[in-house]
């Protein structure tokens, strides 16, 4: 009896299914990112900033050389514009940064996930605001229900939730720049880390020659923690560089909710306060995102539909 040939994925399909496992991997490395920060508690987020930085430059010059992307260097230091504008990127990411890892420490987990989901809507806005782009109706839906969460926050707890708030809008700011930059993503980074190393590095030796350097002072996983800072920054852009390419942005809109899924998780494991407002706030936003990907599914269906007539 003959045996049924097994199925043969398409490269089209393999593409597709290398870019939801480096997609799903590189927001699950984000979502589980505080488990790594909640290691180096005893480090400021200052330092642990500069050596996030100092130490990602050595491993994206080894990812540089292995994807073969030195020329794509080359040309993104001879045109001063690209790197005026990497400067600029390179500065709102490291205030990203900064206040990610400071959130973290000071218990505020939950805050910093909320600053994530907001920000697909803190995108539509920009759009609005730098493009003149024109709100479809559930977008209005979705925008109008994420404002109300956060007001409701706002009110209810007494505190406007500015950690949210400087995270969602500082990396809408980072990814509105990268966008208008002739420049890849791992090539991008690496140049962005470059320039700020001198920064870093500065900072550094000065806390070092003050004694309030933790690394090397004798506790070698400290230390050993802070030199892995840098790849744990750049493997996740590198996997989420991989599956940009290979899956539309409505698919990569639908996974990269497990980012912020995975801390909101975590912030409730670490016990952080979660009142009624927190609730409310956050149903509010989930509502808002479930119809802004509705949303975006729709219009994807409909484009494709075009496309193919």
């Amino acid at each position: 009896m003959a045996t049924r040939p097994e199925s043969v994925r398409t490269p089209a399909q393999e593409a597709t299914r290398l870019g939801l496992l480096t997609a799903v991997g590189a927001y699950t490395l984000w979502g589980l990112f505080p488990l790594f920060l909640k290691l180096l508690d005893a480090v400021s987020a200052t330092e642990i900033l500069g050596h996030r930085i100092v130490w990602a430059v050595p491993f994206g010059a080894l990812l540089i050389s292995a994807r073969g992307q030195w020329p794509e260097i080359r040309k993104i230091f001879s045109s001063p514009r690209v790197l005026a504008l990497l400067a600029v990127s390179a500065l709102v990411i490291a205030v990203n940064w900064l206040i990610y890892v400071w959130a973290v420490g000071a218990d505020r987990v939950l805050e910093a996930s909320l600053g994530y989901y907001i920000n697909p809507l803190m995108n539509v806005a920009a759009g609005v605001v730098l493009l003149g782009d024109q709100l479809r109706r559930l977008q209005i839906v979705a925008v109008v229900l994420a404002a109300i969460g956060v007001i409701v926050l706002t009110v209810g707890g007494g505190v406007f939730p500015w950690v949210s708030f400087v995270l969602a809008v500082s990396f809408t700011a980072y990814g509105f720049i990268r966008k208008t930059v002739d420049a890849g993503a791992m090539p991008g980074l690496f140049t962005e880390v470059v320039l700020l190393a001198p920064l870093a590095i500065t900072y550094l030796f000065w806390i070092a020659g003050r004694g309030e350097s933790m690394f090397a002072t004798g506790d070698l996983g400290l230390t050993g923690l802070l030199i892995l800072a840098g790849p744990v920054t750049v493997v996740p852009l590198l996997l989420f560089a991989l599956a940009a390419r290979r899956l539309t942005l409505t698919t990569l809109g639908f996974i990269q909710y497990i980012g912020p899924t995975l801390q909101f998780l975590l912030g409730l494991a670490y016990g952080e306060p979660f009142t009624v407002y927190h609730a409310i706030c956050f149903g509010l936003i989930w509502t808002a995102l479930a119809v802004f990907s509705f949303d975006a599914y729709r219009r994807s269906k409909a484009e494709g539909a075009a496309n193919a007539a």
